[in-house]
């Protein structure tokens, strides 16, 4: 029997509709029998994973930022280069490849130790500095971001991933208005003052479905920016000055030992088999990216100064910090 035009848009469209509704289905079974939450249990017989991790190659280049394009060059210009150029190094690495403040953790824990009753994590705006350059959060908690600078800040969250960036949160930072105001004024008061908190503000990380990892920026001043990544079980660490860390309590098993950092896009993992009250040690080479990493890399070309003027660098020192790169 042959169906008229009509009659097969009706089966092609019935089709499509069955053939979505199976497929949410689906998802939603998949979805449900994979985000299994943590749960917290007592570890009696728990291991101690300890590591240290190494950049394997050249340190890569820094970013550069002319002052004079920016506001509160002399107070922000106390960390420069003695140019008019503030530099943003996002590589903390020791004299030996000692990889700092690199994130490591473990995945496929489901249950373990309880997560550490600590403070809400705590950003400063420091010298026109974010501190820490990387923050480990719980998704769906705050975050508390000080003003420790006479100057004004404006923090700009993003969630980002392969998808595109989404905004977290975009708020003014205020100040401590008993800061002193005259940054030209060479004077103890004017320049040497204490940093003084001000209000703190108390904002919420809420990534979206399958991401991890957000940036804050500051909207005044492009050099100061912080990175955070949002884990799922109290199984991760901060590598120190010596690139080393250390995790306690962790059940027995094989997991995936995972390193972040922000600006390296392969990801650098490590299977590791912890026994019961077992020791295992470990030493991870990160291979250090190659190429430029970003737009404003710091060149070794003359011209990226021509428009710092002789006058405008007397007035911007490098009184904290004198840069090299």
């Amino acid at each position: 029997m042959t169906m008229t035009c009509e009659e097969q848009q009706k089966q092609v469209h019935a089709s499509r509709w069955v053939f979505g509704l199976a497929t949410a289905a689906l998802g939603a079974f998949l979805a449900s029998g994979s985000a299994s939450a943590y749960e917290e249990v007592t570890v009696s017989d728990g291991g101690t994973l300890t590591g240290v991790v190494k950049l394997e190659g050249a340190v890569p280049k820094p970013k550069g930022y002319n002052l004079t394009t920016l506001p509160d060059p002399f107070y922000c210009g106390r960390i420069s280069d003695g140019e008019g150029w503030r530099i943003l190094q996002p590589f903390n690495v020791g004299p030996k490849g000692e990889f700092r403040e690199v994130v490591v953790y473990l995945e496929g824990i489901e249950k373990g130790k309880p997560f550490a009753e600590k403070e809400v994590p705590q950003i400063e705006a420091k010298d026109c500095l974010f501190l820490p350059f990387t923050t480990v959060v719980r998704d769906d908690q705050s975050v508390t971001v000080v003003n420790m600078d006479p100057v004004m800040h404006d923090i700009q969250a993003y969630e980002t991933s392969n998808l595109g960036a989404r905004v977290l949160f975009n708020v003014p930072l205020p100040m401590n208005p008993q800061h002193p105001r005259n940054f030209k004024d060479r004077t103890e008061a004017g320049m040497y003052h204490k940093h003084m908190a001000g209000p703190p503000m108390k904002e919420l990380v809420k990534l979206s479905k399958g991401r991890r990892i957000f940036v804050m920026q500051c909207g005044f001043h492009a050099y100061m920016e912080s990175w955070g990544v949002a884990i799922t079980n109290p199984y991760f660490a901060k590598t120190d000055e010596q690139g080393r860390f250390t995790m306690t309590d962790v059940p027995p098993g094989t997991y995936k030992l995972v390193v972040w950092h922000p600006y390296i896009r392969t990801t650098t993992e490590q299977t590791v088999t912890i026994g019961p009250k077992g020791a295992l040690e470990t030493t991870i080479g990160v291979p250090a990216p190659i190429g430029r990493l970003y737009a404003n890399e710091v060149l070794d070309h003359a011209y990226t100064r021509y428009n710092v003027t002789e006058e405008t660098k007397k007035e911007i020192d490098p009184l904290l910090q004198k840069q090299e790169h």
